[in-house]
């Protein structure tokens, strides 16, 4: 899998295939002609964006995602690959039949690793974590207590200095970055549970009947707080070309892992494929390790 993630949102576009090459042509003037294996999610925010039928089939042979945004910014739809591992069609039918039980068990490691993350996300901000290691050994099985609204209400009132966030505050422009870089975080995970022989919608927390990427939504919890600290860091929080280039390339950058430096796509691969080896059975627990940021090298 390749880490490339392209964005059409500023102008209007058309999408078509020639030789294996993504073709995207703006006013009649081709833009760029890209391999679909280099790619790993094409994200289509403008709403005058037409593409072929040919785009859809190859990017699905490629195992890249293709991704609408609404006028928000939130992702509308997703087109996955139907085939993407060999085991597939038994991990479909083991997640199918996975017990309430240890649903919950993996609700919680995933609950616990977000809020450490957020922890970790405040001390950087703000210098203190505001006392959110101490609720992490508070989350039981499932979470019955709701400490993840508990930590996240803590969260988002300190997070941004000014005190006036809300997060569902639509006239906020900080939120137009959160959505649009929860939408590429989404779609990364949704790649990497795909890779794995996964099934999106089999979720083991987000359950809504209308949500066909539940699952994706439950693993990308612990990793938004890498959006929020992007976001934190603008000094003016504006949906521009320039900002969406900062939150896909913060999202592709390396961070430290158990000594060793991973791009986010494959930590997630990672966290995918350990989910995988809980349903089939091969191992109790999620892969769920603390990410630090790389260090900065010393000039030279």
């Amino acid at each position: 899998m390749t880490d490339r993630v392209l964005d059409i949102s500023e102008q209007p576009a058309r999408l078509s295939i020639r030789n294996g090459l993504l073709i995207v042509e703006s006013g009649g003037v081709e833009c760029a002609a890209i391999p679909c294996e280099e790619l790993a999610a094409v994200v289509i925010g403008h709403r005058q964006v037409s593409l072929t039928q040919a785009v859809l089939s190859e990017l699905a042979k490629a195992g890249a995602l293709l991704v609408t945004c609404d006028e928000k910014f939130q992702p509308a739809s997703m087109v996955l690959p139907l085939d993407a591992h060999h085991a597939q069609a038994e991990r479909f039918r083991r997640q199918a039949d996975m017990g309430e039980a240890k649903k919950k068990r993996l609700w919680q490691s995933v609950v616990r690793a977000k809020v450490r993350s957020q922890a970790v996300a405040l001390e950087r901000a703000t210098g203190s974590d505001e006392g959110l290691r101490a609720l992490i050994g508070r989350v039981r099985s499932g979470d019955p207590d709701n400490v993840e609204a508990r930590a996240a209400r803590r969260y988002w009132s300190r997070l941004f200095e000014d005190g006036t966030f809300r997060r569902r505050d639509e006239e906020d422009t900080r939120n137009h970055l959160l959505n649009y870089g929860y939408a590429v975080l989404r779609s990364i995970t949704a790649r990497s549970i795909c890779g794995a022989g996964l099934h999106p919608s089999f979720s083991l927390f987000h359950s809504n009947a209308a949500n066909p990427f539940g699952l994706a939504d439950d693993l990308m919890e612990p990793f938004r707080p890498l959006v929020d600290l992007i976001v934190h860091a603008e000094k003016k929080p504006e949906l521009t070309a320039e900002t969406k280039h900062k939150l896909i390339a913060g999202l592709l950058s390396r961070y430290v892992v158990e000594d060793e430096e991973r791009t986010l796509p494959d930590i997630l691969v990672r966290l995918a494929q350990s989910l995988a080896a809980v349903v089939m059975g091969e191992r109790e627990k999620l892969w769920l390790p603390e990410l630090k940021a790389v260090p900065e090298q010393p000039d030279e």
